[in-house]
């Protein structure tokens, strides 16, 4: 089974508003482990970049004039994809993201259902934990995986985090293991990382029984009231956990 776990880092929050990706983090997995292939690019949005999308990933526009544009290496990106089982975290705003710059570049196949399965691992975990955050961050914590390297949002990083929540939501931390620590040299390839996330990513699996306690009938109108106000001058980024 190739899966294929997948971040995109944007300009802004949503590309009907004419935003655009400004980074694509893949990481592959065969039968639940880790191979080390990875598919990472930053490319040149021609357009500025948000404050608030600046200040979560830290990448400016400067820093982008020199990369290429989304067109320029779709089919690489779809080849490495193709015929995969794609994990990402809140699909419909990377899906979204994607098949936008499909469009604009008038692509033949612009779904992305037409290249690869898509799993959404924020359904499975609302499903999984129902009445409780479920954004990545909170998912590394409950899963106790070390998230301690990343100051800030970035493609790639998000991708290897979202695979060890994955494989610790749905199966447990023995597809974590290296290849070094079998004494085989399964899954290796030309990739500089060798394979395989570090050791010390490894996230115990461990049964919580934790005790929901619900908002009263006010307390949940005057939260949603709150959101409302929020949701009124611009995207409200609670909408996305």
């Amino acid at each position: 089974m190739r899966q294929i776990v997948l971040d995109t880092e944007t300009t802004g929050l949503s590309p009907a508003q004419g935003h655009r990706i400004i980074e694509i983090g893949c990481i592959e997995m065969l039968n639940r482990r880790v191979t080390g292939r990875e598919f990472h690019c930053f490319l040149n949005p021609d357009r500025d970049i948000d404050e608030g999308a600046e200040a979560v990933h830290g990448i400016s526009r400067a820093q982008l004039e020199t990369e290429p544009r989304f067109k320029e290496i779709a089919d690489e990106f779809l080849e490495f994809v193709k015929d995969a089982e794609v994990i990402i975290h809140n699909a419909d705003f990377d899906v979204g993201f994607l098949e936008h710059e499909l469009r604009l570049m008038k692509h033949r196949q612009p779904q992305i259902a037409a290249h690869c399965q898509v799993l959404d691992t924020l359904k499975i975990a609302r499903e999984m934990h129902p009445g409780q955050r479920n954004s990545l961050d909170a998912l590394c914590k409950r899963y106790e995986v070390d998230a301690s390297r990343r100051d800030v949002h970035g493609a790639l990083i998000d991708s290897e985090l979202l695979a060890r929540v994955y494989l610790a939501m749905t199966g447990g931390q023995s597809a974590l293991l290296l290849e070094e620590d079998e004494g085989t040299d399964a899954g290796k390839n030309d990739s500089p990382a060798g394979g395989g996330l570090p050791a010390k990513a490894r996230a115990p699996v461990r049964s919580y029984k934790l005790k929901v306690i619900k908002p009263s009938a006010a307390e949940a109108a005057a939260h949603e009231a709150m959101l409302e106000k929020i949701r009124e001058s611009g995207a409200c980024v609670w909408d996305f956990d």
